[in-house]
């Protein structure tokens, strides 16, 4: 009975902290600092020391431009060690036309975002992924700066705000259309080795290339084309992506493998 009654006490003393832990936690992200707001209006508050004051007004001005000409209110909050927390919602009066986007060094991704209802329409949550994958990670903060990272996110929000919506990132950066282009060459190479003649009298497989045509189309036409076509509208990339294409399957046809591919012939 004593072990019984200890071994009762001892796993009611674990709930009972576990509850503890459970009702607390809530309270260590309800920060609410408004002492760390400034005393007038401005829709940049810089109190991680990300920006130069050249740069937090002209992103102010611009910011302000956009809600006068769009009625979108977007603003920027840069912090690392003190945080004013909820109190921001109150101090910019953000609704649903709002987006908040938070820069924080202290987490893997140094952009977050805080975006009304009304917003998901014109930009839908993939984008907001994106945003935050390309600019706010380690690796673009470190080759380009915290700064840059916040002002090439607002850019592209701003432009997509302006232009009625956007369901991917606009911009295409270097490293997305390398990849692209190796789809495409990819794409190409199995459209070569399909396409190669089976008989004597042959030119080009047409029955292979369309059998094996969701494969390299695939690779061709929705990892290859349709990333530059969502992200820009220059046209190089999408050329050079499309003579990939061509000379990874101009390539593979001639490759020096046709007799093996080929049927043998019918005796006679």
């Amino acid at each position: 009975m004593n072990y019984a009654a200890r071994a009762l006490t001892s796993v009611l003393f674990a709930l009972v902290l576990s509850l503890l832990s459970w009702v607390n936690a809530p309270a260590a992200h309800a920060i609410y600092a408004p002492e760390l707001l400034p005393s007038q209006f401005t829709p940049v508050i810089d109190l991680g020391g990300v920006l130069s004051s050249v740069q937090e007004q002209q992103l102010g001005e611009k910011l302000l431009q956009l809600e006068d000409e769009t009625g979108w209110k977007l603003r920027v909050l840069t912090q690392f060690a003190d945080t004013p927390g909820r109190a921001v919602k109150e101090f910019w009066k953000l609704n649903e036309k709002s987006v908040l986007m938070v820069a924080d060094a202290r987490g893997g991704n140094l952009l977050n975002f805080n975006v009304g209802d009304a917003v998901y329409p014109l930009l839908p949550r993939v984008f907001w992924v994106e945003l935050q994958t390309r600019y706010g990670n380690q690796f673009f903060v470190r080759d380009n700066g915290e700064a840059q990272s916040v002002l090439s996110a607002v850019d592209a929000i701003q432009a997509c705000l302006r232009g009625g919506g956007c369901v991917v990132v606009p911009g295409l950066p270097q490293e997305q259309w390398i990849l692209t282009l190796v789809t495409s060459i990819a794409g190409g190479v199995i459209f070569g080795f399909a396409g190669h003649p089976r008989h004597e009298d042959e030119v080009f497989c047409w029955q292979w290339a369309l059998l094996f045509s969701p494969l390299w189309a695939m690779l061709f036409i929705a990892f290859g084309l349709g990333p530059v076509l969502s992200r820009t509208s220059d046209w190089l990339p999408l050329f050079r992506n499309v003579a990939g294409f061509c000379g990874g399957a101009l390539i593979a046809y001639l490759l020096p493998i046709r007799g093996k591919l080929m049927a043998p012939p019918n005796e006679s």
